[in-house]
């Protein structure tokens, strides 16, 4: 039986159309650059010309803003200016995509159902509803021709990337291109993000304290994603609680983003202050998105705990396998000398046995951005220095993460807890653990 036809597969004539759109901005943004030879000015225009064409590829140019290591500093300043929020499909839209999803009678099948969107972002926005049943729920609709946008904008972005790598010559971020390509089709997929939902569920079930939404399978589809609503206040409004609850506040995340990782290979690849939300008296941690979610073949946290105990006993052997593990080729004394300078920046808070804030007066935006010019300036007498995809999730959590510690002016033993969280680590354990949790949600 041949599968129904999809209305909105990644049809060539909408990728023509967008990257028309897209390729205009851009290529006047790059004008700049060619014409002035003024790198802070074609970053800003680069910047304007995002913002104007929405979409995926202002997703992205964040998302690689947050990866200190990966842009030129003046392209990274701008491109985390950008806006995330995008304004709301209106009523016609989303009466449209919900039949489209769940038939004629899709009114139906909820209590209530909100008119506007509670939220939205640059790949769809968020409805509140009633089951049946009284529990409040979240609907997640994604926006229409997003799988061409995708592509589209994945193009543009090889052409812009490629346009840093000529200018600056330190960094090759082809197979970066390559995961953050991956990961935004994946964040198409809510059948995909449904699943890792329940992975979640799984992985942090021993932890009363963290709370992940139940997916409301029924009503829930490709591009609709139904879950249960949790309440809560952002991070945002915790930072003048007091010490003791921003130290929980931490804690929780640290347990949220690590304890997976650590356990079973699998990391929260969006550490957006938004995605997270605290119960009274942050009692409680709730996690509200699952759309980008990094599964790391067992090997690769060899590398990540191997690394952390070569830094540890100051072992140079240790330390090199680590990054021939994580997939750096052509390495030498020099190479290896500028990425433990990162290395030793990243570890640094998990090497101290101290309570301790992360970094002492460094603004969270301004979170390792010193130490990455510093790596790149090291870079460009080896480069262009090839990023292994795997490694860019596991460093934008990193620095997603110790951001909001900083937010939070959190003062932790964050040495001790680590320490804590991969004792005993064996590569075998965590890929039978990993393989039974993927097997158990349809992984």
């Amino acid at each position: 039986m041949t599968a129904p036809k999809d209305p909105e597969r990644n049809r060539i004539t909408a990728r023509i159309g967008r990257a028309a759109k897209v390729g205009v901005n851009v290529t006047g943004a790059a004008a700049t650059r060619v014409f002035t030879g003024d790198q802070t000015a074609a970053a800003r225009a680069f910047r304007a010309a995002l913002g104007r064409s929405k979409g995926p590829l202002m997703k992205v140019a964040q998302l690689l803003a947050t990866v200190p290591d990966l842009l030129p500093e003046a392209y990274a300043e701008e491109f985390r200016k950008l806006q995330a929020h995008a304004p709301p499909m209106g009523w016609p839209f989303v009466q449209r995509r919900m039949r489209a999803e769940l038939g004629e009678d899709w009114q139906g099948k909820f209590a209530s159902f909100e008119r506007e969107a509670a939220a939205a972002a640059s790949l769809g926005q968020v409805h509140r509803a009633a089951a049946h049943d009284g529990r409040a729920l979240a609907c997640k609709l994604q926006y229409p021709e997003m799988a061409s946008a995708v592509e589209s904008d994945l193009g543009q972005l090889k052409t812009l990337l490629g346009l840093f790598k000529s200018m600056d010559g330190s960094i090759d971020s082809t197979e970066a291109v390559e995961e953050v390509g991956a990961r935004l089709r994946e964040e198409l997929d809510y059948a995909r993000e449904l699943k890792h939902m329940r992975l979640f569920a799984l992985m942090l079930e021993g932890d009363a304290r963290i709370k992940t939404p139940e997916p409301i399978e029924d009503l829930s589809t490709r591009r609709l994603l139904t879950m249960t609503w949790l309440d809560g206040s952002g991070l945002m409004s915790w930072l003048e609680a007091p010490q003791e609850t921003r130290n929980r506040i931490a804690e929780l995340l640290l347990k949220a983003w690590w304890g997976p990782m650590t356990q079973y290979g699998v990391i929260h690849g969006d550490p957006h202050l938004g995605n997270y939300a605290l119960t009274e008296n942050a009692e409680r941690l709730h996690l509200l998105d699952f759309g980008c979610v990094r599964i790391f073949p067992p090997r690769f946290l060899d590398g990540v705990v191997g690394l952390y105990h070569g830094l540890k006993a100051d072992d140079a052997d240790q330390i090199a396998h680590a990054y021939e593990v994580w997939g750096f080729k052509n390495l030498n004394a020099e190479l290896i000398e500028a990425l433990t300078m990162w290395a030793r920046f990243i570890y640094g808070p998990l090497l101290d046995d101290r309570v301790r804030t992360i970094a002492d007066d460094v603004p969270p935006s301004m979170y390792g951005r010193r130490e990455a010019m510093e790596v790149r300036k090291r870079l460009k007498n080896l480069g262009p220095v090839l990023v292994p995809r795997e490694f860019v999730f596991m460093d934008r959590a990193a620095i997603g993460l110790g951001a909001a510690f900083l937010h939070l002016r959190a003062e932790l033993n964050f040495g001790a807890m680590f320490a804590e969280s991969v004792e005993g680590f064996s590569t075998q354990a965590l890929a039978a653990r990993q393989s039974e949790a993927l097997a158990q949600v349809g992984l």
